[in-house]
């Protein structure tokens, strides 16, 4: 069994060298390539102010963070340990969610999390997709997962989708499923039931615009009605 873990972060601001902290944390649980509904979110008390660009990004202010608990509490850094044991780690841009959380765990006195665990979707992407742009947002459109929930960046909504675009380069494993109940346990031999439901996905926030031209259209028109007749798919569609 492989178990991964897909997470995000959001932050007082791009470096923590310079002393910026999480504010937020967000893992999804997979299990050989299928979420098991498994997850863990915090919010993070920073002790400290939120770059106004940062704030601007995920909407996070420094006042609805006053009453969290800090990273080095056992509400955080340890369930957050407890909940990653030693699972691999998905991130998008890796390199800057592991500063910012080995900065606060070495901070809380843990031990840093090597490279080695951690597995890069940008690298992914720009590796299967070289020249292209390869944002979380642009690797959703490419993969036709729907951002019409998302109005500002935000942890958990990211790792959900991050989580989507992680099995897209994998080779979309088990894209079309949803499982509404628990994964079974092959350990202990349960039989647990699984639903599986059809995946809808929402439409684009903002639709493309048509690329054919009228020449194109009325060219592609007569050949249909020429050759393929009423037995085109294209006739059966439209109708």
């Amino acid at each position: 069994m492989t178990r991964e873990i897909c997470l995000d972060t959001e932050t007082t601001g791009l470096d923590p060298k310079t002393g910026h902290r999480l504010i937020e944390i967000a893992c999804i649980e997979i299990e050989d390539y299928i979420p098991t509904g498994k997850s863990f979110h915090r919010y993070i008390n920073p002790d400290r102010d939120i770059d106004p660009d940062a704030e601007r990004v995920h909407g996070i202010s420094r006042a609805s963070l006053l009453d969290k608990a800090r990273f080095e509490d056992r509400a955080v850094s340890g369930e957050f340990l407890d909940f990653i044991g030693d699972a691999s780690l998905v991130a998008h841009n890796a390199a800057f969610d592991r500063g910012f959380i080995n900065a606060e765990l070495e901070r809380a006195g843990f031990a840093a999390l090597p490279p080695s665990r951690w597995t890069c979707t940008y690298e992914l992407a720009k590796s299967r997709f070289p020249g292209a742009y390869n944002s979380l947002d642009a690797l959703c459109k490419r993969f036709r997962i729907s951002l019409a929930e998302r109005e500002k960046h935000g942890a958990l909504i990211d790792t959900r989708l991050l989580s989507m675009v992680y099995l897209e380069l994998q080779g979309g494993k088990e894209r079309a499923l949803d499982l509404d109940t628990v994964k079974p346990d092959s350990r202990k031999g349960a039989q647990t039931e699984i639903q599986i439901a059809q995946r809808c996905y929402g439409p684009r926030p903002v639709p493309l615009a048509p690329r054919l031209t009228e020449t194109e259209t009325a060219s592609h028109t007569a050949f249909v009605d020429k050759y393929l007749k009423d037995a085109a798919v294209w006739k059966r569609l439209d109708g």
